[in-house]
């Protein structure tokens, strides 16, 4: 099987620079890649450097090698294309099936998975224009993921920045190893809960855990590339936002409660895989707690949390809301399982064995997930993006 052929597409905004860093993930992760920029891109990155990075020839026009019928054959032969940035401009042609250059035209003729990473300022991206040529591309099955918040050009800053391209990569990567044309959670918005809360003690102590939000960040970056809207609810994880993906972020139970919450009337799904801390202190000192020589420290009285996941599940936020739950256990999982999904009243509960040296912070997962309805699948050790997959692949099969 020869390398899998990618399209990258480049319009005329200033993110076109990043586009080269994106260019440079592909073709080291064995992707064959075909530069296709407008000719508004060339006034920011010249056709030599695309040429140089992808090893290709590089035109924006349909009359370059006219008996190679380039503006069919490039989309024709592609297993993916990706338009990094889209601008307002190339959005609002390709929704409406202009073809006026060897980009669009390309566009027209992929049969392939179609992904858009839009970049512009917040003004065009919320403009009802925009909006409407947004959602009329994802009715048509191509992938628009959302902007990033952030620095844009000049002063100005909002949505509508490019997302880090290594994220857009990660997106790229999931779709064409997923080989699906048609993105199977497009149109539904999930919620997912990421990281470990801290409950504090004092200014500078906190009650925490280990949870690195790794698998949480996981199901983001999955659902995204299958074409959800997503909202990632990251308590205390220090790694990248996922492209696509509005990251809230909380630190305590008590705020995740908050803003989970908050976002549940809109969810279609909610997967609440933070590790949330069972118990806060029932004080909280305002300054450090100091040694006194010579006396022993006093005893940290505790109180219960919320118990977020068994609120949700008991009083859903809409008809036909689906509730995934996760479960770290470090001994008799399946029986425990059980027991705390019938507690829970979710729908699925992942269930997996941890310890100092399982699960938190590692690359990898192995667990179990529970359904209410007395079924049981089991997930091997792998990369967590493949349980993230095997948890949507549930989810969809139990919307209505």
């Amino acid at each position: 099987m020869g390398k899998p052929k990618v399209v990258l597409g480049v319009s005329g905004g200033i993110a076109a620079y990043k586009a080269c860093e994106l260019l440079r993930r592909l073709t080291e992760s064995g992707h064959e890649v075909r530069v296709v920029p407008t000719a508004a891109a060339l006034k920011f990155v010249g056709a030599p450097t695309w040429a140089a990075l992808s090893g290709h020839p590089v035109s924006d026009e349909v009359w370059s090698d006219v008996y190679d019928v380039p503006h069919v054959r490039i989309g024709q032969s592609a297993d993916l294309v990706v338009v990094a940035p889209a601008t307002a401009d190339l959005l609002a042609k390709a929704a409406h099936g202009l073809a006026d250059d060897l980009l669009t035209n390309t566009l027209l003729t992929a049969r392939c998975p179609v992904l858009f990473a839009p970049a512009m300022h917040t003004e065009m991206w919320e403009h009802p224009a925009t909006q409407e040529n947004v959602a009329t591309l994802r009715r048509r099955g191509a992938l628009v993921i959302e902007p990033a918040v952030g620095r844009l050009t000049g002063v100005d800053t909002g949505k509508g920045r490019l997302p880090d391209p290594g994220e857009i990569f990660e997106v790229c990567r999931r779709v064409v190893a997923r080989g699906v044309d048609e993105p199977d959670l497009a149109g539904r918005h999930v919620v997912i809960s990421a990281g470990g809360t801290r409950e504090p003690l004092d200014p500078v102590r906190f009650l925490g855990n280990r949870s690195s939000g790794k698998q949480g960040y996981a199901l983001a970056r999955t659902a995204a590339a299958r074409g959800a809207r997503v909202t990632l609810l990251a308590a205390n994880a220090e790694l990248p936002d996922p492209a696509g993906v509005d990251v809230i972020r909380v630190g305590t139970a008590v705020q995740l409660r908050e803003a989970v919450l908050k976002a549940a009337p809109e969810a279609d799904a909610l997967v609440m895989a933070a590790a949330v801390a069972d118990f806060r202190p029932a004080t909280y000192a305002g300054g450090k707690i100091k040694k006194q020589d010579g006396r022993e420290p006093e005893p940290v009285a505790l109180v219960r949390n919320p118990d977020i996941l068994a609120e949700i599940s008991a009083e859903r936020a809409r008809p036909g809301q689906v509730v995934v739950g996760f479960a770290a256990e470090t001994d008799d999982v399946l029986t425990n399982g059980r027991a705390k999904l019938a507690r829970k009243g979710c729908d699925l509960l992942v269930v997996n064995e941890v310890g100092e040296r399982k699960t938190f912070g590692s690359e990898e997962n192995e667990a179990l997930v529970l359904g209410a309805d007395g079924s049981e699948t089991p997930v091997p050790y792998g990369p967590k993006e493949a349980l993230a997959d095997t948890v949507w692949d549930l989810v969809v099969a139990r919307f209505g």
